[in-house]
């Protein structure tokens, strides 16, 4: 039996959450902009679906069961999967919307500002990003370009190169640390240390050892898991975090960073702007692409 098949009305659920969410049935009859009557008979339908009670009438409101409980814990989430997923397919069939995923690094410090400067030439395009750092090649097909980090080995991907991978150390600026004559001299430094095992990034670990420096991170450095985290620390003058240069070079110009010493890890990987071969660009999104090579 298909299982599908035994799922309460939508708009049951829908009215469900609402009147969960707001704790009165005449609260979610105006959001649902219904008449009380019409969620009072949605509401009974599911409850004689789930066969048990799911709210608890009273003067002043309502109040949700154990079962009621249940499954708003259950129901609340996938409502706003759903939500989400067809926006998703909403925006990326919209004439005027172009689509981008990208890590949170990249979509915050390279490609908002960009887009911000897209729209100023293009007003009547709206670009949507979306910010995920487990984004892969498979999750750019659901959108109209993605920004991938690599050697561009993506079968299934048409790709143009964006900007090449470069990390520094930077601090900011009044931090009072002695300027390296070589890259060990770093170690003696307040670092900020990166947590990257969890995804594709390099930590101070990898930076010495492109150097063929050995490493060994001294007890009660500060930790972060993301380089937005030790990127902002090193902007707040707590030690010397390793930089990209997409992220730092703005605040480098602006002096509200300054790079500690000479030396640079070039992986010789890059960002690539890609989409998929298998589906043609629309107009909207052929002209940010080409506004978005021309520009980097």
């Amino acid at each position: 039996m298909n299982k599908l098949k035994r799922l309460p009305p939508i708009h049951a659920i829908s009215a469900f959450e609402s009147v969960a969410r707001l704790g009165s049935f005449t609260a979610a009859a105006g959001e649902l902009n219904l008449g009380q009557s019409a969620v009072s008979k949605q509401i009974k339908t599911l409850e004689e679906q789930t066969g048990t009670p799911l709210f608890l009438r009273h003067a002043r409101g309502v109040e949700l069961t154990d079962a009621g409980k249940e499954l708003l814990n259950t129901v609340q989430p996938a409502l706003h999967q759903l939500s989400a997923g067809i926006e998703q397919v909403r925006q990326r069939h919209d004439a005027d919307t172009v689509t981008v995923i990208a890590t949170h690094a990249v979509a915050h410090y390279w490609l908002f500002p960009r887009v911000i400067a897209f729209n100023r030439v293009h007003p009547e395009i709206t670009v949507s990003i979306r910010s995920d750092n487990a984004v892969d090649a498979s999750k750019v097909t659901e959108y109209d370009f993605g920004i991938l980090y690599g050697e561009g080995r993506w079968p299934f991907l048409d790709k143009a190169p964006l900007f090449k991978e470069s990390v520094y150390p930077v601090c900011h600026p009044e931090l009072n640390v002695n300027e390296p004559q070589r890259p060990g001299d770093l170690a003696q430094l307040p670092l900020i240390e990166l947590d990257s095992t969890e995804w594709d990034c390099i930590g101070w670990d990898d930076w010495f050892r492109s150097f063929n420096v050995e490493y060994q991170a001294a007890e009660n450095l500060p930790t972060f898991n993301q380089v937005t985290l030790a990127y902002e620390a090193a902007r707040q003058g707590l030690g010397v975090a390793l930089g990209w240069h997409f992220m730092v070079e703005e605040d480098l110009r602006s002096n509200t960073l300054k790079r500690v010493g000479s030396f640079a890890f070039e992986s010789g990987k890059q960002d690539y702007l890609v989409h998929s071969v298998h589906s043609s660009l629309k107009p909207s999104a052929i002209a940010f692409r080409d506004w978005l090579l021309k520009a980097s």
